[in-house]
């Protein structure tokens, strides 16, 4: 609930510190003191749509805090953990208004959103006013009414999960038909792609492979002939050997006559013929290498072409032509497991679809239910808000084929407000203290359920007196028992029933010597017995107080118990 609102330079409100507290709370004053602006700034605290105007006259900035005690599992404490805020048993609202127009919102101190601030603040407080049908218009509104009022909570839960299982279920089927329809599009594709890479067989690493055995073949070609001249050179007509190897063969027999003379150029010319026959042999051997049948560098060139021209063909490099292979085989083959999965998806999609359906008629059913009762709840109230002729009804409407996660159900609250006139949706028959009227009767019947823990009604009781202002009393009165109450009213039959009475007026405030204006301030006091005895006389009576209204103000007190 609310706890404190403090209030800094807005509009009329220099400053204003409240202290609030369970039960029902009570607004009085003159018209124009300021209720509205009070008001205002509340909202401002809440979220709503700043303006430049609010800020008093001479000021740079305005501020409203608005801290309120809670439950640690409150849904407002969730809300703000959700957005990344601090948030225990406690949270403080608080917003700055800047004369150009500017905002900037706190939760508990930390810098929030204006978004933020607009959710959190709608779980905390309800305003309701003759005007203000915010709550009845969204008939998604009116089905969480009769939900909280049913009990629903866990029914609506589970279809809400069912609902989005479905979905999902629906979006799988749809993901895979889509990719299956595309496989089916392109299977000829894929069986003629992949037959022709089965057939050519590429390799990792092969086009480098054939790359190098090309380049060294067509070197080959080359040297051979050089190769070819250099070994003719040694076993020809004009090789040295034979003239070299009778040299060698005429000293060693020398060698024995003149061995110091002859043995060491003996050796060398020995050493000579046998480095010629070393030559000799490796010219033979890379000869024979450089030897290459043209038809196996044909054989290179034209799978080179072959690759080279199936990488083009399907936009890759050579290397990757065998994993493009293996893909294609994959598509194929996922191509009729794809079939098969449409099946399966298909059932899947049957069954949370089925499973679905059964939640949501049993929640249509358990809403009808509770709908009845809720309307003879309501109408009960009615009478003595002088609306005795009227009847309340909830209109649930079921279309399963526009269901969604809320279920098969459209409902609103329909209403007709004299015998013989036509019934229509709430919002749109009933007049301003209608629409107020009825609003407080089903708050007053859904009070521990479906609302926020603070209710602020601003003068819902205007153009009524009498017994149906002491009617709007007592329901508000019994409404506080459950929730936090502050209302705005004119009626003292109302202000009689409160726990607590505020006065708010206006006065003059005196400007600082030559530095400022004198100025007028609004100002809040909380009223103790006396005083608030003369406040209702006051109210009774008008302006001049007279002592029939002092009595008529301690009867109505003493009545209110």
């Amino acid at each position: 609930m609310l706890v404190r609102l403090s209030i800094r330079d807005i509009v009329l409100i220099d400053r204003l510190d409240l202290e609030f507290s369970s039960g029902l709370t009570t607004l009085t004053g003159e018209t124009g003191a300021g209720k509205s602006i009070l008001l205002d700034a509340f909202l401002l605290a809440l979220g709503a749509r700043g303006d430049a105007s609010l800020v008093r006259a001479g000021e740079e900035q305005g501020q409203v805090t608005a801290a309120f005690d809670l439950p640690r599992d409150h849904q407002a404490l969730v809300a703000a953990r959700a957005f990344g805020l601090d948030a225990e048993d406690e949270l403080v609202l608080r917003r700055v208004q800047t004369s150009d127009g500017r905002t900037r919102a706190f939760v508990n101190d930390q810098p929030a959103s204006a978004q933020a601030l607009r959710m959190i603040g709608a779980s905390l407080v309800e305003i309701h006013c003759q005007h203000d049908d915010r709550a009845l218009v969204d008939p998604s509104a009116h089905r969480a009414l009769v939900d909280a009022h049913g009990g629903l909570g866990d029914k609506a839960a589970d279809v809400r999960d069912l609902h989005g299982a479905l979905q999902g279920a629906r979006r799988a089927l749809a993901e895979e038909e889509a990719r299956v329809a595309k496989a089916r599009a392109e299977a000829d594709y894929l069986r003629h792609a992949s037959a022709e890479l089965e057939g050519l067989a590429p390799q990792p690493g092969e086009e480098a492979a054939l790359a190098e055995r090309r380049q060294t073949m067509q070197r080959s070609e080359k040297v051979a002939g050089d190769l070819r001249d250099a070994l003719a050179a040694f076993s020809g007509d004009h090789s040295p050997a034979g003239e070299i190897a009778s040299a060698a063969w005429r000293l060693e027999r020398r060698v024995t006559q003149a061995p110091q003379l002859l043995e060491p150029p003996a050796r060398a010319v020995a050493q000579a013929l046998d480095a010629l026959a070393v030559a000799e042999q490796a010219l033979e051997q890379a000869l024979a290498e450089a030897d290459f049948d043209p038809r196996e560098l044909e054989r290179i060139e034209e799978r080179l072409f072959a690759l080279r021209g199936a990488a083009r063909k399907h936009q890759t490099s050579v290397d990757a032509l065998a994993a493009l292979a293996e893909r294609f085989l994959a598509d194929l083959a996922a191509l009729d497991a794809g079939e098969a999965s449409v099946v399966t998806l298909g059932k899947a999609v049957a069954a949370a679809q089925s499973a679905y359906a059964q939640a949501s008629e049993s929640l249509s059913a358990a809403r009808r239910a509770a709908a009845k009762t809720l309307d003879a709840l309501v109408e009960r109230e009615l009478k003595p808000l002088k609306l005795e002729g009227a009847r309340f009804r909830t209109e649930i409407v079921s279309d399963p084929e526009t269901g969604g996660a809320d279920g098969y159900d459209r409902v609103e609250f329909w209403v007709q407000t004299n015998p013989g006139s036509r019934p229509g949706p709430l919002v749109k028959v009933a007049s301003g203290g209608e629409l107020a009227r009825f609003m407080l009767a089903l708050k007053v019947v859904l009070a521990d359920r479906g609302s926020a823990p603070t209710l602020v009604f601003d003068e819902i009781d205007t153009g009524v007196g009498g017994a149906v202002a002491d009617a709007i009393g007592q329901r508000l009165a019994r409404l506080a028992k459950r929730a936090q109450v502050i209302t705005v009213t004119h009626a003292p039959q109302v202000a009689a029933r409160a726990s607590r009475h505020l006065r708010i007026a206006k006065s003059a405030v005196k400007g600082a010597a030559g530095k400022t204006k004198d100025r007028v301030a609004t100002r809040v006091a909380q009223l103790e017995e006396a005083e608030r005895r003369e406040e209702i006389a006051r109210m009774l009576s008008g302006a001049a107080i007279t002592d029939e209204a002092r009595a008529a103000a301690r009867r109505l007190l003493e009545g209110a118990g």
